[in-house]
């Protein structure tokens, strides 16, 4: 895990699609598909400077890591990062998933965990958790999914949340790079994970970076921003990591270029 001084601004890109319009049967619509916002905001961003994007965790949208597979076919350098939360599936399946969708994308996937969901969001996704223990079950995933890519001997695990007799991954998977962990939160569990397991630590602009900051040695920062006019005041905090959500995204693109040669 390592520092950089160098600003990367990433757009949160879309989780829904319209609904297709209502036509009579015998009419033959022949405009282009509007289904994947995602994918054209993408694209987008990719060919107009932008470093990253984020596919957020939408309950009611569609699943983040499968938009991010297409994110990621339609691109050519903007590293995607998934959120999802961790009772999506084991973590050898998503290790394994991820890890196919690495190979086929350089190592350009990342993830971030949604660990502190809203108690009846998390129901609602058949997670009945609550507490210190989403956080112990959080550091069991990534420890099995690092565990089992790692292509060296094989795994045995047994905690509280999961168990894993001799599992792991031979090439070619496991020669890909494990995808880049963001974790976000200022509990003291949130923080002690993050020391624990993150590349990326992700505030809320309302937080108190002076003080969380200190907490979080040796990794990188990042903050969700409603304008990038904000930008300069966290840099100086030392946040290089800036997620931004925009319909303008060639505009914004451009813009963010002119800053990086301004520096």
């Amino acid at each position: 895990m390592t520092t950089h001084s160098t600003a990367r601004f990433h757009v949160v890109l879309p989780t829904r699609s319209p609904a297709p319009a209502g036509l009579p049967a015998f009419v033959t619509d022949v405009r282009p598909v509007l289904a994947d916002p995602a994918g054209r905001t993408a694209v987008a961003a990719d060919l107009s400077g932008w470093a990253g994007a984020l596919v957020p965790f939408d309950p009611d949208g569609q699943e983040s890591l499968t938009v991010a597979a297409g994110a990621l076919r339609r691109t050519r350098h903007l590293r995607v990062v998934a959120e999802f939360h961790p009772a999506v599936a084991t973590p050898v399946y998503a290790a394994k998933l991820s890890a196919s969708l690495q190979r086929f994308a350089a190592g350009r996937l990342g993830w971030r965990l949604a660990v502190d969901l809203d108690p009846a969001v998390a129901r609602a996704q058949g997670d009945f958790l609550t507490g210190a223990a989403r956080f112990a079950r959080a550091d069991e995933f990534l420890t099995v999914a690092r565990g089992v890519w790692g292509g060296g001997s094989p795994l045995d695990f047994k905690r509280a949340f999961y168990e894993v007799v001799k599992g792991g991954f031979g090439g070619p998977l496991s020669s890909s790079p494990f995808p880049e962990v963001h974790l976000s939160g200022t509990s003291p569990d949130a923080l002690e994970l993050s020391r624990r397991h993150a590349d990326v630590h992700v505030f809320s602009a309302g937080d108190d970076l002076t003080a969380l900051i200190p907490e979080l040695p040796g990794l990188r920062y990042g903050v969700h921003l409603s304008s990038i006019d904000a930008a300069d005041e966290y840099a100086a905090l030392g946040v290089t990591e800036f997620f931004l959500q925009t319909e303008d995204v060639y505009h914004l693109g451009e813009h963010v270029k002119e800053r990086a040669l301004d520096r």
